[in-house]
């Protein structure tokens, strides 16, 4: 397959092909995690892109509108709980919970680094992060209510779910580095919290 240059970047024939939103909303997202948002024009865009500047701005009318369709890139982030639950092993449900996330995130780890990092100066981006935060919040939830079979205390359940995605959060923030995390750490929190959960009974 044949490789044609575009603003000093070799770019396969097969991304030639590609739609002109596609090649844009790529070219952004390899530049934008290059050098940064506010130090990528859209002229760069559209060049390793290989569209004209006008293009850019017909798709994308303000250049945070690309990182607004970047958010919508992320992988979706609901897990079926009845595919990770297994009744009676919080441990293990959430471990399994936590797989499938990360298997997901193993498909935009540049990406989820680039959102993670201007959602501080960014306010459209900070609310989707917010939001799928909250998704993540509830779906951790679900998973402990399911495989704790109404055996716990709801405010336990509620901070053991804030607290776990909180943590799987700032992982997915930072995915980019994971080489440098321990590779256990996440294991000994998800057994923190399942042992914390059934240390004591739900009052009667």
């Amino acid at each position: 397959m044949g490789k044609r240059e575009a603003g000093g970047v070799a770019r396969s024939d097969h991304e030639d092909d590609l739609p002109a939103k596609e090649r844009i909303l790529r070219a952004a997202e390899d530049l934008f995690a290059e050098s940064g948002f506010d130090a990528t024009p859209t002229s760069r865009i559209a060049e390793r892109a290989g569209v004209p500047k006008g293009l850019v701005h017909y798709y994308f009318r303000r250049k945070p509108d690309l990182l607004s369709a970047l958010v919508k890139r992320l992988p979706e982030e609901q897990v079926d709980a009845a595919r990770v639950v297994v009744p009676g092993d919080i441990a293990e449900s959430l471990r399994r919970l936590v797989s499938e996330l990360d298997a997901r995130l193993a498909r935009s780890r540049m990406l989820s680094h680039l959102l993670w990092r201007e959602a501080d100066t960014h306010r459209a981006v900070r609310d989707a992060l917010h939001e799928r935060f909250q998704q993540l919040v509830r779906q951790v939830r679900a998973v402990i209510v399911a495989a704790g079979g109404g055996e716990l205390a709801v405010a336990d359940v509620d901070s053991a779910a804030g607290l776990l995605a909180l943590a799987v959060s700032y992982r997915h923030s930072v995915a980019r580095h994971a080489a440098d995390d321990p590779q256990d750490l996440m294991e000994r929190e998800l057994n923190f919290v399942a042992e914390a959960l059934t240390a004591r009974p739900a009052p009667g």
